[in-house]
C-alpha cells in the first residue's frame, strides 16, 4: 500500500514530476552517450596505431625496446624465418612479418635528411597496415625491386613525388657506409605525424644488402581479433623467451595510446561526477517544493499515529520510484540517440600530434548502460536523503499550520 500510494503521489503533481524525469533521463542519456564516443575513440584509435606501425605483437631482443631507437640496425633476430614460420601456427595469429629497422639519411641530390628507415616484405605489410593511406603513387608491390615509400612530412621537406630518383645511405653492421639508389613509388601518410616527418620503407631485401646481413631485427604479428592480444602474448612467451627474444603488445609500445586513455579516463570521471551533482540538484529542488507544499499532509499522518519513519520511507520509496523511472527513460534515450550518431556519425578533426581524423560513432556496451542507470538511480535517491530527514523532524504543530 505504501509503494501505491508514493507512485499515486509521484503523479500527483505531473508538470513537476515530469521535469525531475527529464534531468534524470538527460544526465543518464548523457552519459551513455559520452561513454560510448569515449569507447570508439579508445576502440579508433588502437586499430589506428595496430594496422599503422606496431601490429597487435612484436617480438625482438631486449636489447632493441630498450636502446634499439638510437641503432636499430645492431639488434638483430638470427633465424628469423624460422621463427616466424613457427609463430604464424599459433591460434589466433593471422600474419607474421619481419622487418629490419634502421637509421641513415635520404638525399635527393640537392639536401638530405635523416631518417627511419623499415624494410618490410611488401605484400604482408600490406595486408598489416590497413591504416596507412598512400597519398599519391601506390604501395609498395613484389615488382618494386627499387622502390621507396616516403612519409608526407619527409616528402614534403625534400619536395619529392612518385617517380623520383632517392639515394639513402646508411652503416652496415660492420661500420661501413653504404648506398642504395631508389625510385620514390609512393607517399604515405600514417597515424602520427612525427613518425610520417622521418619514415622511409624499403623492400626488405634491400634494407638487408644496404646493411649487409641476411636477418631482420623486429617480428610483427598481427591477429585475427584485438581482444585477444594478451592470450596469444602469453602463448609466444615462452618459444620467444627460450630464443633470448621478449615479446611486447601494441599497448606496451605505444605511450601515446596509455596517454590518451588516462587522460579521457579523467575527464570522464569528471563529467560524471558534474552530472551526479545537477542530476541531485534537480531531484533535490523538486523534492523540496514538493515536502513544503506537503508538510500539513505528513503532518496529519503523523498526528493519526503514523510514526516519523513511515514519513521518511514515504518520501524516500517516492525517490527510488522517480530515480527508477528516470533512469530507464534516459537509458532508452540514450541507446536511441547512441544508434543515431552511430549511422550518421560525427567527422571529427586529427587528434593532437596525428594527421588523421576520424568518424565518431558510439560503441555501446551493457556495462555503460547499468553503470549509467545506477548513477541516475544513486543521485536521485541521495538527493532525497536531506528532504526525507526534515519532513520527520518538523513539529506536529508546525506541520499542520500549514494545512490551514
Amino acid at each position: 500500500m505504501l509503494i501505491e500510494f508514493a507512485l499515486r503521489n509521484v503523479f500527483r503533481h505531473r508538470a513537476r514530476s515530469a521535469m525531475t524525469l527529464a534531468v534524470i533521463a538527460l544526465g543518464v542519456a548523457a552519459l551513455i552517450v559520452s561513454a560510448g564516443l569515449v569507447a570508439n575513440l579508445y576502440r579508433q584509435l588502437a586499430e589506428a596505431v595496430i594496422h599503422s606501425q606496431t601490429g597487435h605483437l612484436e617480438i625482438a631482443t631486449p636489447a632493441f625496446f630498450s636502446a634499439g631507437s638510437r641503432s636499430p640496425e645492431k639488434h638483430r633476430i638470427e633465424g628469423a624465418a624460422n621463427l616466424a614460420t613457427q609463430l604464424s601456427r599459433v591460434p589466433g595469429v593471422s600474419e607474421v612479418t619481419a622487418r629490419l629497422a634502421f637509421t641513415g639519411l635520404l638525399s635527393n641530390a640537392r639536401t638530405q635528411l635523416p631518417i627511419i628507415g623499415e624494410g618490410i616484405e611488401a605484400d604482408k605489410a600490406a595486408r598489416l597496415a590497413t591504416s596507412i593511406s598512400i597519398l599519391d603513387g601506390h604501395r609498395l608491390g613484389a615488382n618494386d625491386r627499387h622502390g621507396a615509400l616516403v612519409g608526407e612530412g619527409l616528402a614534403n621537406a625534400l619536395g619529392l613525388h612518385p617517380g623520383d630518383p632517392v639515394t639513402l645511405l646508411a652503416s652496415t653492421f660492420e661500420g661501413a657506409i653504404n648506398t642504395a639508389d631508389l625510385e620514390v613509388a609512393g607517399i604515405f601518410r600514417s597515424f602520427s605525424k612525427d613518425y610520417d616527418a622521418r619514415a622511409v620503407k624499403v623492400p626488405l631485401d634491400v634494407a638487408q644488402d644496404l646493411l649487409g646481413t641476411p636477418d631482420a631485427n623486429v617480428l610483427v604479428v598481427l591477429l585475427a581479433d584485438t581482444g585477444r592480444t594478451l592470450d596469444v602474448q602469453s602463448a609466444m612467451a615462452a618459444d620467444v623467451e627460450a630464443r633470448g627474444l621478449v615479446v611486447r603488445n601494441w599497448q606496451q609500445l605505444n605511450d601515446f595510446y596509455e596517454n590518451t586513455v588516462r587522460l579521457f579516463d579523467r575527464q570522464f570521471g569528471v563529467l560524471r561526477l558534474i552530472i551526479l551533482f545537477m542530476v541531485a540538484l534537480g531531484v533535490s529542488n523538486a523534492i523540496n517544493m514538493t515536502i513544503f507544499e506537503r508538510l500539513g499532509e505528513f503532518g496529519t499522518m503523523r498526528a493519526l499515529g503514523d510514526r516519523n519513519a513511515k514519513v521518511f520511507r514515504l518520501v524516500m520509496i517516492e525517490c527510488v520510484l522517480l530515480g527508477t523511472i528516470g533512469a530507464c527513460l534516459g537509458v532508452l534515450a540514450g541507446v536511441l540517440v547512441a544508434a543515431l550518431v552511430s549511422i550518421t556519425g560525427i567527422p571529427m578533426p586529427p587528434p593532437p600530434n596525428s594527421n588523421i581524423g576520424f568518424t565518431a560513432r558510439v560503441d555501446l556496451s551493457f556495462f555503460s548502460c547499468i553503470e549509467a542507470f545506477a548513477i541516475g538511480w544513486v543521485a536521485t535517491v541521495l538527493a532525497g536523503l536531506i528532504p526525507a530527514a526534515h519532513a520527520r523532524r518538523v513539529p506536529i504543530i508546525d506541520a499542520l499550520r500549514r494545512a490551514v
